[in-house]
Order: C-alpha cells, then sequence, then structure tokens
C-alpha cells in the first residue's frame, strides 16, 4: 500500500513535518512529485477552481508553473487534529510577461490513514508587487 509519512493522527512535531515536506515539494515545481503526495481520489478547490484525482492535479500544476515563474513558497503550520491540518502559505512569482506577484491565503488539508492528502482547500489572494518588493 502507498503511504506518504509521516502518518496520521498527527503531533504537532509530525504535523509540522507534514508541512515541510510540501513546501520542498511545491518549491521543487515537480508536478509529478507533488501529486504523489495527494490520493488517487483527492478533492481540490483551488480559488474558484474544483480539481480532482492526481492526474487533474498533474495538470494543473503544470499549467500554474508555466505561468507562475521563478516560484517560491512558504508554508506556516496554523493547526491540527488526528488527520487534518491548517496553513498559512505565502508565495512569490512573475507572470512570462514579467509581473511580479505575491499571493497569500491559507489551506486546510485531509489526509488518508497512509497519510495521503484527501482533500485540500485552498483560499489565496493576490497582489500585484515591484520586483523590489519581493520577500522570498
Amino acid at each position: 500500500m502507498e503511504q506518504k509519512h509521516p502518518l496520521p493522527p498527527f503531533t504537532l512535531e509530525t504535523a509540522k513535518q507534514k508541512i515541510q515536506l510540501a513546501e520542498d515539494a511545491w518549491n521543487s515545481q515537480n508536478p509529478e512529485k507533488v501529486a504523489m503526495a495527494y490520493s488517487i481520489d483527492s478533492e481540490w478547490r483551488n480559488r474558484s477552481q474544483f480539481i480532482n484525482g492526481r492526474e487533474e492535479i498533474r495538470q494543473f500544476l503544470t499549467g500554474k508553473w508555466d505561468q507562475e515563474l521563478d516560484y517560491k513558497l512558504k508554508k506556516e503550520y496554523w493547526a491540527h487534529s488526528d488527520n487534518r491540518i491548517a496553513v498559512r502559505f505565502e508565495y512569490e512569482y512573475h507572470t512570462p510577461e514579467g509581473q511580479w506577484y505575491r499571493a497569500y491565503g491559507n489551506e486546510n488539508w485531509e489526509f488518508d490513514e497512509n497519510g495521503l492528502m484527501k482533500k485540500r482547500y485552498a483560499s489565496i489572494n493576490d497582489l500585484a508587487i515591484e520586483e523590489k518588493d519581493r520577500k522570498l
């Protein structure tokens, strides 16, 4: 059976480990690697998009990182329970046209017994910034 450690139920320490692993994977900008952290039937809400399953996740991430260049993400622990973790995050990127953005938001994650994320609900706001105002 496919597993992604650490497994629930989460402690504060293992929740923070899971968050760091997610941050590292997303910063790799590798859709295949990132998608493997999600269950086959994972459900996402990303802004106003609804994404279902690993293949849609791969497709979404491929398109995302084609448009969000020099992407850099930072996630921070917010809260956790047995199989759920809440994070706040910010990331920066620029478009192919050169406009920089900082995106802020919150994510609610729910994991299956094998440590794969089965639900990801992301609320995200984008702010246009000047390159000189980058923090990450």
